[in-house]
């Protein structure tokens, strides 16, 4: 039976997760700030429409741009590696056997193991075993762009629909309801699709958009002007 392994979505599964998570949190924080300062539903509304229009390209420019410099970092190691290789094989090779003397290997196994993927993939078992790079980890710009603006979108529509639809005498109180209960469903999908525990996500998830919140709440009702 082939066991079942997560790996392979963890870029795109960081980038949605945070877009959404966002997307959710901070439209929900600035409607609660505003709603907690002005009864107006057109103000209300119209900056939860701005969190989500700069929120989404913000988190995507962002995911791009830091993504793109991880990427160039790799590319950079990958020439290094690449110039040592051709330049030190000898060097390179005792890397290796160094490498797998630490995780546990003999004097004998260890050399014999290396000189072996040496033969058969130099440059590809460098960047595994030497640097943590491999197809499944190595960094993907615009993979986590797309995913951290579309995430965000959909994450702040939630918002957005029950500024647009709840009373505003239910407003502050109603956008944390709803906004907690996105997370929580949120955070369990995360947790499912990535294989990793959901009541510890979820509890996580509820905790910190609670804080968040509750935070820009209260920066709504003492610093804002209430207006009828």
């Amino acid at each position: 039976m082939i066991e079942k392994h997560y790996i392979n979505r963890v870029g795109w599964l960081r980038a949605g997760v945070l877009g959404a998570n966002d997307g959710i949190l901070s439209t929900t924080s600035l409607v609660i700030g505003i709603a907690a300062a002005t009864d107006v539903r057109s103000t209300v509304v119209l900056a939860a429409i701005s969190g989500l229009i700069a929120g989404a390209m913000s988190m995507a420019a962002g995911e791009y741009i830091s993504v793109s410099s991880q990427l160039d970092t790799e590319k950079a190691d990958i020439h290094r590696e690449e110039q040592e290789l051709a330049e030190m094989p000898a060097q390179e090779l005792e890397e290796l056997v160094e490498i797998y003397k630490e995780r546990g290997l003999s004097e004998e196994l260890a050399r014999e193991v290396a000189q072996q993927l040496m033969a058969k993939a130099p440059l590809e078992t460098h960047l595994r075993d030497e640097l943590g790079i491999t197809q499944l980890s190595g960094a993907k710009p615009l993979q986590a762009s797309l995913a951290s603006f579309a995430s965000f979108i959909a994450g702040a529509a939630l918002p957005l629909l029950v500024a647009i639809f709840l009373p505003m005498r239910n407003m502050v109180y109603g956008q944390y309801v709803f906004s907690i209960l996105f997370l929580m469903v949120l955070g369990a999908i995360a947790a499912k699709t990535g294989g990793a525990p959901v009541g510890k996500s979820v509890l996580r998830i509820a905790f910190w958009g609670t804080v968040a919140m509750v935070t820009t709440a209260l920066i709504g009702y003492f610093f804002g002007t209430k207006i009828s």
